[in-house]
């Protein structure tokens, strides 16, 4: 596994890197105040700082969803850049949250905890990988939280991730978890021994 997580850490490195952090506010909906009839308010998104835990470690999220929208759907966990959970993340989630999905920011650090330098990125993301267990842990405690969510329909979730977030999904989906998708995005992968063979989802 170290020798696999060398190998995906120098497809990272080659792939991470800076990302500006989109500053796009959701457009207020347009109201027409000659119409007398009910006009559609259009998606509400709601933000929710949240906490959970795996291992002992504190992680700290931020699940979006639209409180107009009506009944459960399907749940999509962000999986952070190497930077770690940071407004860029959060603004994905929104996003998602805007198209009608339930969407969590995951911290795959502990803490929320952001690196403001490549040489921290790296630190942080290596120690991920040279012990997945405890990164797979942390990825599950996330997923749990998501499915458990009111708004969310536990039999739909997807994942899709950034750079490390990439890396981080793909290895979730080899390994058999249970995933509707998966999207990886300037990613590199961690190889398993099953690689594809377990993979339930779609991947893109």
């Amino acid at each position: 596994m170290k020798r696999a997580a060398l190998a995906t850490a120098a497809l990272v490195l080659a792939a991470c890197s800076a990302s500006e952090t989109p500053t796009d506010a959701p457009a207020e909906a347009a109201v027409d105040q000659s119409v007398e009839e009910t006009v559609d308010a259009g998606p509400s998104v709601v933000g929710e700082e949240v906490s959970y835990e795996a291992g002992g470690v504190t992680l700290k999220g931020y699940l979006a969803y639209d409180e107009n929208q009506d009944g459960p759907r399907p749940g999509v966990l962000v999986v952070h850049e190497w930077w770690g959970h940071n407004d860029y993340t959060r603004d994905r989630a929104r996003q998602l949250a805007e198209l009608g999905y339930t969407a969590l920011a995951v911290d795959m650090y502990g803490d929320g905890k952001q690196a403001d330098h490549p040489e921290d990125a790296q630190k942080f993301m290596m120690a991920v990988f040279n012990d997945m267990d405890a990164g797979v842990a942390r990825f599950l405690a996330a997923k749990a939280l998501l499915e458990e969510h009111a708004s969310t329909d536990p039999e739909e979730t997807a994942a899709i991730g950034y750079c490390f977030g990439g890396a981080i999904v793909l290895h979730m989906a080899r390994t058999g978890e249970d995933l509707a998708a998966v999207a990886a995005f300037h990613a590199g992968g961690l190889e398993t021994g099953n690689d594809a063979a377990n993979i339930k989802g779609k991947v893109f």
